[in-house]
């Protein structure tokens, strides 16, 4: 299954809001569109992430963008904190939810379901979550995947070393479920 790019062209971004490439070009350069140039190039590139605060913030119809469910996977061997999220973030923040309880299990999953975002238990029974995020980054397919950390027994300064690891979040658990879901949306540049 294709995903959805996350970086689009002025000409791909011109197609979705249904005006002229250039007007898209004057939005860039004025700011009022985020975005980057490529290198040694005059060329423009917009996150959609970007784009889509831009088209909320003037009104813009969102029909243009396809649309689809934020693929999340739970790992996590207490299943009772499992059963929970994946309800919760299914039906509250409309994701779509899967679930592991192992880190060899999730490598599967990741296989098959190319997760946007995957929460990740940093004390599973089979790997440590460093494991997964390994994993993760090492396989082309999951590259954009955003790997958020939860745990029970983090210090503040254990955190800051997840980050520095290169996870692009943590939970300290217990935790509640808007945390999560501002954690997923926080991590996520991609919106589908």
């Amino acid at each position: 299954m294709p995903r959805q790019k996350d970086i689009l062209t002025t000409g791909e971004v011109a197609k979705v809001c249904n005006v002229a490439p250039r007007t898209v070009s004057k939005w860039f350069d004025s700011g009022q569109l985020r975005g980057y140039r490529i290198p040694g190039s005059k060329d423009r590139r917009i996150p959609v992430s970007s784009l889509i605060r831009f088209m909320k913030a003037h009104q813009i119809p969102l029909d243009g963008l396809q649309s689809g469910n934020t693929r999340v996977l739970i790992v996590d061997g207490e299943s009772e904190i499992v059963d929970v999220l994946k309800k919760v973030l299914g039906e509250q923040a409309n994701y779509e939810v899967r679930t592991a309880h192992t880190g060899f299990a999730a490598g599967l999953e990741c296989e098959k379901y190319r997760p946007h975002v995957i929460l990740v238990d940093m004390h599973l029974a089979d790997v440590r979550g460093q494991d997964v995020l390994k994993l993760v980054r090492g396989t082309d397919d999951l590259q954009l995947t955003k790997v958020i950390a939860m745990s029970g027994k983090l210090t503040d300064g254990q955190s800051q070393h997840l980050i520095q690891e290169g996870f692009d979040g943590y939970l300290r658990k217990p935790f509640h479920v808007r945390q999560v879901i501002e954690a997923i949306e926080e991590a996520t540049a991609i919106v589908y």
